[in-house]
């Protein structure tokens, strides 16, 4: 895909690898949108930006903890944006912060589940018009190699809490909703991938869990760019870094892929 020109909307982009994708893609020409809760972090990487000659990305501040701030960002990106060519779902929660406890959402909802999911099927479900109507265009769910099947006896895992466990789900269930929205989006010209960018990357999200990086968030980038702009990724797919990968089995499982999506529905009151 030719960025020249295109819209991106890229969640969680004021720091980490949403940074580095959110100025390699201005530098390909493309008006970048960018999300996150800290102004002033917006600020510096719109100067960053500005400096090096490209064009002023705009900001969305949003909780993705809150789904009326969910909907209220998706809002104004409709509202303001008359294009969308490309959707990062990048946002998320790690495995130890906010730290051991279990946690909910402002929605009653746990944390992890919410923030890195459920948040994002809202987010999509909600600019699909503007997707669509934008078409070719494609979304993009950055998700990971760490995989736990959901328990729908108790997906907000009231029992037998660890901040792994409900990680690993709530990834799992970005996966399969992306086997889903692609099975949806057949023939219309949106496609959707989902991605495990690179294995411990250096941020700050890997160094407050208290893990030594593996990798950099430049290898992260590239996965997520080639995704966001080569012609030849499908839809539909899992990638571990640049190479198509196998998820957990649930997400192949069609009964279970169902009872997310009737259970996310459920939730985002959609």
């Amino acid at each position: 895909m030719e960025m020249q020109g295109k819209t991106v909307l890229i969640t969680g982009s004021t720091g980490g690898v949403g940074r580095y994708v959110a100025a390699k893609l201005a530098e390909a020409g493309a008006q970048v949108l960018i999300h996150g809760r800290d102004n002033e972090r917006a600020r510096t990487l719109a100067d960053e930006i500005r400096r090096r000659g490209h064009r002023e990305p705009v900001f969305f501040s949003a909780d993705l903890s809150s789904l009326a701030e969910v909907r209220k960002l998706a809002e104004a990106v409709a509202d303001s944006q008359p294009r969308l060519d490309v959707l990062i779902s990048n946002a998320g929660i790690g495995t130890q912060q906010p730290g051991p406890q279990r946690c909910v959402s402002q929605d009653g909802h746990e944390l992890r589940f919410a923030v890195n999911y459920l948040s994002g099927f809202l987010l999509v479900r909600m600019l699909l018009p503007l997707l669509k109507a934008s078409a070719p265009s494609r979304i993009i769910n950055v998700s990971s190699i760490g995989q736990q099947p959901i328990e729908f006896d108790d997906p907000m895992i009231t029992r037998g809490y660890n901040g792994t466990r409900a990680y690993c789900q709530s990834k799992l269930a970005q996966i399969m909703f992306t086997i889903d929205l692609a099975e949806e989006l057949k023939n219309s010209g949106v496609t959707v991938n989902a991605l495990h960018p690179a294995t411990y990357m250096n941020t700050t999200m890997v160094r407050q869990g208290g893990i030594a990086p593996m990798s950099t968030v430049e290898q992260g980038g590239a996965a997520i760019l080639r995704l966001a702009m080569d012609d030849d990724v499908g839809s539909g797919l899992f990638f571990n870094g640049l190479k198509e990968a196998r998820a957990n089995p649930q997400a192949y499982d069609q009964a279970a892929r169902q009872r997310l999506h009737r259970l996310s529905l459920e939730l985002t009151a959609r």
